[in-house]
Order: C-alpha cells, then structure tokens, then sequence
C-alpha cells in the first residue's frame, strides 16, 4: 500500500508527515498533548529506523518523538508489516513501569492512539545511535556493562512471579522469522548479494547448500524464536536501538519485544559485536556482568548469534559495513561454526595481550 492509498483508504486518521508540521499541530492539540500556546514548529527525521515514521517534534520549549507505524515497513514499503507493531511497544513500556531498574534505560511513553498507531515519546537527544561499530567505532566497556545491566533487569524482572506476563506479538515474530531464519536462505529471494559486495553471492550460496546448516537454523527459527518462553525480551537489541546520551546509553524500538528465551537477545547482541570487529573482551565483559535466569544456555546464545550474522550479511536487513569480501566470508564461516558447532566456535578466537 502507498501512503497515497492509505489515505485515500482511512481519510479520517492521522497520517504523520514530516512535510506537514500544521497537521501534527492540530492532531497533538485535538488529543491535548500540547501545552496552552505551543505549537509544532518544525518535525525532521529522528534516526535512521527502518520500521516506522519516526520524527522529531520541536516547540519554542521543547523536543519529543512522533512515532507512527503503517501497514507496511517504512524503508521498505514493498513490504507490508503488522499495522498495531507499535502497540505493542507502548504494552512493553506499560509492563516494565514499575521497574524502575528497567524504565531508567527507556525513554517515558507519554501517549499512545491505539487508532492512529501513534507513540509519543521522550526524546532521548541527538547524539545518535552506536551503528558507529560498522564503520570503525569502539565501544567503551563502560557501555557494554551498561548493557548487560539492562538486559539483567529486562530478563529478571518477572523472575518468580506466578502468573509472569506473556506478550506474544505473534504476527511481528513471523515477519521477523521470515526475515531471519528463512529468506536469507531461500535459493531464490531475489536479492542480488552482488551489488553489495562482489563475490558474496557465491560465498551464500555455499552456506546455502549445507543441509545441516539450513536445517540447525530452521530448527533454532521454530523451536527457540517462534515458542513461547517465560521472560520478556526487547527482541531487537542492536545497535541501532542503542541512544547514547550524556548518561549512557538508553534503548529504544521494543516493539519486537516477546516473551520467549532471553538467550535471543543477548545472542543478538553478541552477533553485532563480531559485525562490529569489536574486541572479544567486551563480549566476555558484558557475559559476565550479565545476570542470566535460570536455565540460560551459552551454546543457544553462541547459535542465534551465528542465525544473526548470516541474515545481516546475506539477508534484506544489511547494514552500513565497511568490511571488504575476506573479513565478511570470515564472518560468515564464523556463522557457519557458531550454528553447527555452538560448544566450539569462540574458544579459538584470539584474546588480545
């Protein structure tokens, strides 16, 4: 669907614009989420995302984030996406609101319109994401371990409770499982992997034709991803969900967010350091800062991390590398170990003196 056809479809809902500063103007003071006298002066794009329309509000006192989510993907719109996917953020922020060791990473919900599929929310700043890794950047180790303190309060935050929530976002969880776990994969998805790097198309298709490596990420993409588990994730914790600000970093985007096994996000993570070129230490600094729940297996973090790379490097999902055709078949033979030999594959990686 076009933005034109949207319109054309629901002409009495808001349609977020970053051209059309007046019409946010008269949606915000029609639902009183404006002061007596202010007024949207300008919106411009916050971020980078991929999923939604997310844009950044300026008053004569202050900035917040416009959030809206359509039927389809923003960056992508020949892909349609699961309209309510914001809803399901504002349901991760309303479940962790009395979890202050959670929400003090979060920016603050101040409103959502379950009709228009718009968020307000605080705006963290300007200092951007940590997508910085893919070109060079470092991460401080002081960050990581915010990181995994985040992640420890996330994963442990309903631990023992009788009747813990389950958020299961299904039809989000298929679009990201496609996406993941099987078009990356499929012999035929029409992405030409060539014209992103010369080479790489042949070096998939390789990983393409190990049966037991299709098989193990089929198998990790229906029996761990898609089955329900017992703790609440953000489901998408990378780098581009990271905000730096002058007090560290603060996570955003958790409308992935499902109830499943908390090895998914710390394997997702951990997938983004080697994308990154990050030393290996920040990765044995944040698992054993990490507070794992009860039952947490290495070996799975180990694998979503090998699915993780694959999808970055041979998926739809890419991201703004700067590394040539040796150091991503490395990564990619990296992907292979991490599936098919989850006990194994770090413990030859080289520590630095």
């Amino acid at each position: 669907m076009t933005p034109q056809a949207f319109r054309v479809a629901h002409p009495d809902l808001f349609f977020l614009d970053p051209a059309d500063p007046p019409g946010a103007n008269a949606y915000l003071a029609r639902h009183r989420l404006l002061a007596d006298g202010e007024s949207i002066a300008r919106l411009e794009p916050a971020g980078d995302g991929n999923m939604n329309c997310t844009l950044r509000a300026f008053t004569q006192t202050r900035t917040f984030i416009l959030k809206q989510a359509r039927p389809w993907v923003e960056k992508y719109p020949q892909f349609a996406a699961p309209w309510d996917r914001v809803l399901r953020e504002a349901e991760f922020y309303r479940l962790v609101a009395d979890h202050p060791e959670v929400t003090r990473f979060l920016p603050k919900l101040h409103a959502a319109d379950p009709e228009s599929r718009v968020l307000v929310l605080e705006d963290l700043g300007q200092a951007g994401d940590y997508t910085g890794i893919y070109r060079g950047d470092t991460l401080a180790e002081a960050t990581v371990l915010h990181l995994a303190d985040f992640l420890s309060s996330l994963h442990n935050a309903f631990d023992g409770d009788p009747h813990p929530p389950q958020v299961r976002n299904q039809e989000m969880r298929q679009l990201n499982h496609a996406h993941i776990f099987t078009i990356p994969l499929q012999a035929d998805n029409r992405l030409d992997l060539d014209t992103i790097q010369p080479g790489l198309q042949a070096a998939a298709n390789r990983l393409k034709d190990s049966t037991s490596y299709r098989s193990e990420v089929a198998r990790l993409g229906s029996e761990v991803y898609l089955a329900d588990g017992p703790t609440l994730l953000h489901g998408d914790f990378f780098p581009g969900s990271l905000i730096r600000t002058p007090h560290g970093p603060r996570v955003i985007d958790p409308e992935f967010c499902y109830s499943g096994r908390p090895e998914y996000d710390v394997g997702v993570f951990l997938a983004h350091l080697f994308l990154g070129a990050q030393p290996i230490e920040l990765w044995l600094a944040l698992r054993a800062r990490y507070q794992a729940p009860r039952g947490f297996q290495d070996r799975l973090v180990h694998q979503i991390a090998g699915v993780e790379i694959m999808r970055r490097l041979i998926g739809y999902a890419q991201l703004p590398l700067i590394w040539g055709f040796q150091a991503r078949l490395a990564l990619l033979k990296l992907s292979h170990d991490l599936v098919l030999l989850p006990d194994q594959a770090l413990a030859h990686l080289p520590v630095s003196p």
